[in-house]
């Protein structure tokens, strides 16, 4: 049986989601992953099995001030993957100032940073330590063409790529051992119940507009 590992682009399937939201006129944020990944592993080569799940996003309080609650939101998310056995690892945005070239004005543009790294430094990880026989990277973000191409030079494990809705690419497509296209019809198949109990009991519940 292959142990498969699952790392997860939070932000590149966020935008994902919010584009299928628009185009099936529904929510669909409050993704169960546990049940998605778990639905791939046929789509998977050999027989496999999951052996870990790591999702890596960043939380946005510089959006607080013009969407109040977004990070209380995202933090009830958290909450949701970690009961059911997601592991959580979360990065920050820097504020960078941009000029733009036709009015010269200055203006801040906030920047998800780490997150690209922090799955390049879990793909040589697992890498160094053998502990799984398969990844899955889920990401459409080509900056992870490096890190799985190197990854798969030093490494006898596969490395494949799951696409989100609507973020294929040839870049990605060359690097992996093998690619799924992820839809806004699986991100539907596989929603958290309204009500999702924490591992201490605790309720946690669907944010309103998820």
């Amino acid at each position: 049986m292959n142990r498969v590992v699952y790392l997860v682009d939070g932000f590149n399937l966020y935008h994902s989601l919010r584009e299928a939201e628009r185009a099936r006129g529904r929510a669909l944020r409050w993704l169960d992953l546990t049940a998605l990944c778990s639905s791939l592993v046929h789509a998977l080569p050999g027989r496999c099995e999951v052996a870990g799940i790591v999702y890596f996003s960043a939380l946005a309080r510089h959006m607080e001030a013009s969407r109040p609650g977004t990070v209380a939101r995202h933090l009830r998310y958290l909450d949701a993957l970690q009961a059911t056995g997601v592991e959580t690892i979360l990065s920050q945005f820097k504020r960078r100032q941009v000029r733009c070239p036709y009015c010269g004005r200055v203006r801040d543009r906030w920047e998800e940073k780490q997150t690209d790294v922090g799955i390049a430094v879990r793909l040589m990880k697992l890498a160094a330590a053998g502990t799984c026989d398969r990844v899955l990277v889920v990401s459409g973000d080509t900056d992870l063409v490096p890190a799985i191409s190197e990854a798969r030079s030093t490494w006898t494990a596969r490395i494949g790529v799951a696409f989100p809705a609507r973020r294929a690419n040839a870049q990605l497509r060359a690097v992996a051992d093998w690619t799924i296209n992820l839809d806004a019809g699986t991100y539907a198949r596989h929603q958290f119940p309204s009500v999702v109990t924490g591992k201490d009991g605790a309720v946690i519940r669907r944010p309103n507009g998820w």
